[in-house]
């Protein structure tokens, strides 16, 4: 597993064996920032995300290498909390991030009170975990957390679908690559 593009490029990330960690693969990644960028790597210079159920820490480094000025990683694990730290810090990345280590719809509620706005929200849940994408999903439509253009992201394997439609979230696109999906939400204006 690597970082993809961007600051940290082809730099390698770490993830722990014997845990229920389901990294994010390279080839999703790419293609999920490829989809966001849409071939303007600008795009995310500045922005804001939430990594919920963030494991390895991927999709959020990913984002602070190509330019994203703060990522929030929501990890109930201990030991994968603290191996998004160690992939952090073998990238020497030691600002414009916070590592929240509790559920993420607590870590959520946490964001709230303390007026944080995300541009970008990826969430992928350990997939035996369904009812984690609707909690999740429906908790988001009511958050304070998005604003009307904040993109909402789901990883999700291919044969689960979490649905079109959490109260103000609606789906607008969905890609499959082999075995996973993404589910891109948008807040209905």
């Amino acid at each position: 597993m690597r970082v993809i593009a961007g600051k940290y490029r082809s730099r390698p990330l770490r993830s722990l064996s014997g845990l229920d960690l389901r990294p994010t693969a390279d080839r999703l990644r790419e293609t999920l920032f490829n989809v966001l960028t849409a071939g303007d790597p600008t795009v995310l210079e500045g922005t804001v995300w939430l990594d919920l159920y963030a494991g390895t820490g991927a999709v959020g480094i990913e984002a602070v290498s190509r330019g994203a000025s703060m990522v929030y990683f929501a990890e109930s694990s201990a030991r994968a909390a603290e191996l998004i730290k160690q992939n952090l810090t073998s990238l020497e990345i030691t600002a414009g991030f916070q590592i929240l280590n509790q559920d993420s719809i607590r870590a959520l509620r946490v964001l709230e009170s303390g007026g944080a706005v995300a541009d970008f929200v990826f969430l992928d849940p350990p997939y035996d975990l369904e009812d984690a994408y609707t909690q999740a999903l429906f908790s988001l439509a009511k958050s304070p957390v998005l604003k009307p253009e904040t993109i909402v992201m789901a990883e999700h394997p291919k044969r689960f679908d979490p649905g079109e439609q959490f109260a103000s979230l609606h789906r607008y696109r969905k890609l499959l690559q082999g075995d996973a999906a993404l589910s891109f939400y948008r807040k209905e204006q």
